[in-house]
């Protein structure tokens, strides 16, 4: 996949666990009878006595996860993020975080992305959720390299992991030559008069604003944090240093999430003017993704706004 092209980061999940699947005899894949959706139907055809097809039972489904993980496996476990981190955030806290079993929990269709299938299936606060959980990483990456990347990183990553990926296309920002660490950040580019920090698809949200913001003359850094959980510390307060002003981006409440993640760091370590991007303490209705975006204030043009606003 090169630079510019589009697809959705729930295929590249798919793919990666087909490619691991080889190199780990020991990875398992549990399913809530969404297959095609999250993908993970490509495992099932490569490795068939290693996919468990749970129905709709999340909650059970994490259960029988934990019990895989005490043997030995590696048990990945996907669903839509709403009912993986909603329906199932009992199990997941007590009888996995809690134990620290080497579960990764990895969801689609997070954010508004559903778009017309609505509120049932928006995920919009399951970032803030799994983030408060005591020993759970939370990775959202940008795109189809990111996520190959972070997928294969999580498989050999000690401990519970929570992974969110898109369902509908989102631009090819990397290459595959890109490297990528749990628990740190990528600068995309550089940039003197704001920074932008963004996770998962919001990551060429923030590359469109750069762009508008170009044109104004305007110099915006913008950061990939695609680890919400362990946070890159040190690169966001680098940042915010640098360029004196920040606004975070994301496809999410702004209550418990990227914004608060680094309003919390910001204020304990550089106190810096910032405004937060995303859902506003509401619902958000059925609809064309990319019409709800602008609806709620969550595209390029809203972000251009909330950086003339902190240049005043």
């Amino acid at each position: 996949m090169q630079p510019g092209e589009m697809i959705p980061t729930r295929h590249a999940y798919g793919e990666e666990l087909v490619a691991l699947g080889g190199d780990l005899p020991n990875l398992v894949v549990l399913e809530a009878d969404i297959s095609k959706s999250t993908q993970t139907y490509r495992f099932a055809r490569a490795f068939p006595e290693r996919f468990f097809q749970m129905g709709v039972a999340e909650a059970n489904m994490m259960l029988v996860a934990a019990g895989l993980a005490t043997t030995g496996k590696i048990p990945f476990v996907s669903t839509y993020a709403v009912f993986g981190t909603m329906r199932a955030c009992e199990q997941v806290r007590t009888f996995i975080a809690h134990t620290h079993l080497n579960v990764k929990i990895a969801c689609s269709h997070g954010g508004v992305t559903p778009g017309n299938d609505g509120v049932t299936h928006q995920a919009t606060e399951d970032l803030g959720i799994m983030r408060t959980i005591p020993g759970m990483t939370v990775i959202m990456p940008a795109d189809y390299h990111a996520t190959r990347r972070l997928v294969r990183a999580a498989a050999y990553y000690s401990g519970p992991v929570y992974l969110r990926f898109t369902r509908d296309p989102v631009p090819v920002i990397y290459t595959d030559a890109d490297e990528f660490v749990i628990g740190k950040g990528k600068v995309v580019q550089a940039g003197e008069d704001v920074s932008l920090v963004a996770i998962g698809d919001f990551v060429a949200v923030a590359l469109e604003a750069r762009t508008l913001l170009a044109q104004r003359g305007l110099s915006a850094e913008v950061l990939d944090i695609h680890t919400l959980k362990p946070l890159d510390r040190d690169l966001i307060v680098a940042s915010a240093r640098k360029t004196r002003r920040v606004v975070t981006l994301e496809d999410h409440q702004i209550q418990g999430g990227l914004g608060s993640a680094v309003a919390e760091v910001l204020g304990e370590e550089c106190p810096t003017p910032m405004r937060r991007i995303g859902l506003r303490d509401t619902f958000a209705e059925s609809g064309e993704y990319r019409l709800l975006l602008r609806k709620y204030g969550m595209d390029a043009e809203a972000t251009v706004a909330a950086v003339m606003e902190l240049m005043k």
